[in-house]
């Protein structure tokens, strides 16, 4: 026997006979195959409900190709329209609003706008609380008025207040007094007009008095009832008893210590 015909016997002993080979099925079946479709159609219905979510929180939300919402993006910045709250700060360069709405600033607090250099460096600060609107620097504006009913009051509890214009300052009160305080000197200047004051009453309060003598002073204080009205040179007023000419002159040592 050669060597090829005793390769091919051998082979041929092995072979499996056809008659007793045993069939395994292939694939997934009993309980397999049904969790496999229950986790396919649980799959399913969360694509489906994840799709209408989006789709709903998109009609909702209000998203547009331009913005959300009421915020629109266009070329000149963001537009902003209704009512809307900000919980950070906000840094914008101009805030507008429409031509026939007026802009409302609300907060449980304080309103605070500040104003800074290319620095960072604060250069103004603008305060709205219970007591009013507090500024930091100077402040310039065409016209100050209070709300019907209310009064205005302009004040600096540590510093000086200074108004000034080129072309002057009127202050007016309609329906009210016009009241001016300070602690040490009120000055009223105009350097190329005058200072006009309108009205039934003119007071003025507290001027001091000048006399003649110690002792013509102290005899005329009791019937004295009628005064003129003396200016110094500095500028200062006070009183002088009235006589049947002018009695500045005789009572203008008050003007030594002015």
């Amino acid at each position: 026997m050669t060597r090829e015909q005793y390769i091919l016997a051998t082979q041929q002993n092995h072979l499996p006979r056809t008659e007793n080979a045993q069939l395994y099925p292939v694939g997934i079946y009993g309980w397999r195959k049904r969790c496999l479709y229950f986790f396919v159609l649980l799959l399913l219905v969360t694509m489906i409900v994840n799709l209408a979510m989006t789709i709903w929180i998109l009609k909702v939300m209000n998203f547009t190709v331009d913005g959300m919402g009421n915020l629109r993006v266009t070329k000149k910045g963001i537009r902003l329209e209704g009512i809307s709250e900000f919980l950070l700060p906000l840094y914008v360069k101009e805030i507008h609003s429409r031509k026939d709405s007026p802009l409302v600033l609300q907060s449980d607090r304080n309103v605070t706008v500040n104003a800074r250099n290319h620095m960072g460096q604060l250069t103004g600060q603008l305060t709205v609380g219970t007591e009013g609107a507090v500024f930091r620097h100077s402040v310039e504006t065409p016209h100050i008025r209070a709300e019907p009913a209310q009064d205005l009051r302009l004040e600096s509890p540590t510093r000086s207040l200074i108004m000034e214009a080129p072309r002057g300052v009127q202050v007016s009160a309609a329906a009210g007094d016009f009241k001016a305080t300070c602690r040490k000197e009120l000055l009223l200047q105009s350097t190329e007009g005058e200072i006009f004051l309108n009205a039934d009453t003119i007071r003025l309060g507290n001027l001091p008095t000048g006399s003649f003598s110690s002792s013509a002073a102290s005899s005329s204080q009791s019937r004295q009832t009628v005064y003129e009205l003396c200016v110094c040179p500095s500028g200062k007023l006070y009183l002088s008893p009235a006589g049947v000419g002018s009695t500045c002159q005789a009572s203008s040592s008050i003007c030594l210590w002015s």
